[in-house]
Parts: structure tokens; sequence; C-alpha cells
């Protein structure tokens, strides 16, 4: 599968008014969710390329997750994740190839998204980064093979359009992953608890001022 930072892709949430910046930077439209969708919205980290292109960023909607949480499945949240569609290109420094980005990209992104904002309550607080190694490994392989039985088939609305994503649950969340349509070329990946993602629906943000609180 194409390479992807791990550590880019456990982004934190903080505070929107320093993230914008890095969100207008990007030269492709973000996705969230769309107008039914009537609750809180914020911003999470954007991932940058070595030389400082913008390739992959997300979105929160509902409950800001924590870890630090007593009851994580009381939680109601769902962040979706998009990625720049990227050929095959030279890298920025011309040493060496940059893998195309694809549905496994967004879905490994997502999947290792809801890891970070995961902590069994049933689990020693020593050994989590064990876990968090052996769950993360795991949605690696996951996202590298979206035809398997790990995934089902579920159709959402993109900008008003139908489209298929492959979609999972697990003890932790729920993830899916799929493509916008249009000219753009980006993938989505989204992720969430408490929320059930049968009913949502996605669309291209015009305004980001609505995810900075």
């Amino acid at each position: 599968m194409e390479t992807v930072s791990r550590a880019a892709a456990q982004s934190d949430t903080a505070d929107a008014g320093r993230k914008v910046d890095g969100y207008l930077l990007a030269a492709f439209p973000w996705y969230g969710l769309d107008e039914a969708f009537t609750g809180p919205r914020w911003l999470m980290r954007v991932g940058a390329a070595a030389d400082g292109t913008v390739e992959h960023g997300a979105t929160g909607h509902g409950e800001e997750p924590t870890i630090k949480t007593e009851t994580p499945k009381d939680e109601r949240f769902a962040v979706v994740v998009t990625v720049a569609g990227r050929p095959v290109r030279r890298s920025g420094d011309g040493t060496g190839v940059l893998d195309a980005t694809s549905v496994s990209t967004a879905a490994w992104l997502a999947g290792s998204g809801l890891l970070a904002h995961t902590w069994p309550t049933t689990m020693d607080r020593a050994l989590r980064q064990d876990w968090l190694d052996q769950q993360t490994a795991l949605a690696w392989e996951l996202a590298d093979d979206l035809d398997g039985e790990g995934w089902s088939e579920l159709l959402l609305p993109v900008d008003g359009e139908p489209t298929p994503f492959r979609y999972r649950e697990s003890a932790y969340g729920w993830v899916l992953a799929g493509s916008a349509g249009g000219e753009d070329g980006v993938h989505l990946g989204a992720y969430g608890r408490g929320m059930s993602a049968y009913g949502l629906g996605f669309g291209a943000i015009e305004d980001l001022a609505a995810y900075e609180g």
C-alpha cells in the first residue's frame, strides 16, 4: 500500500484558530458532514509533505473525543478525513518517488484516527502503547484489503450524489472510506463513535469559519 506517515495520522484536536491557516493552504476542497448535521464542528490537524504541501486533514463533528473519558461509549462524534488525490510523482527533493494516494489511504488515516482517541477502560495505562501499536498495524492491514471480509459496502450521499463507501465496525467505533466525485479527485475517510454512520451525508465545506467555534 502507499506510504503514509503514521505519526501524521494520529492528529490531536487543539485550538482551531491556530490551525485554520493550514487548511487554507490546501489546493483541494475540504469535506465535512453536510447541512443535515446541526451540532458543533471543529478543526483537527492537517498533514503535509516534506515540502510543505498539504496532503490531508480532518474536520470534527459533535463532541470532541478524548481518551481521558471514563465512558468512551457515551461519546458522540464523527470525524471526516479528506485526502488529496495524488498520482505517482517525484518527491520534492528529487531523490525518490511518492506513491499515489487512494481510498486505502483514507481508510488508514480514519482507522488510525479512531484508535488515537480510544483507550480501553479495562486496560492498564502502561500497556496502552503496546495495544495501540498492535491495533494500528491491524488497521494498516485492513486498509490494504478493502475488498476483504472485514469490510461491507455502504451507500452515502456526497454533495448530494449517492456514493459507495467501504465500511466496518469494531468495539471502538466505525470507519468508512470512499472517493468524492468530480474533478477534485479527493478521497474521503470517516470515523466515529456514538453516531450512526448510516444516516450521514458529506459535502464540500464552503466556509471554514463554521469549524472555528
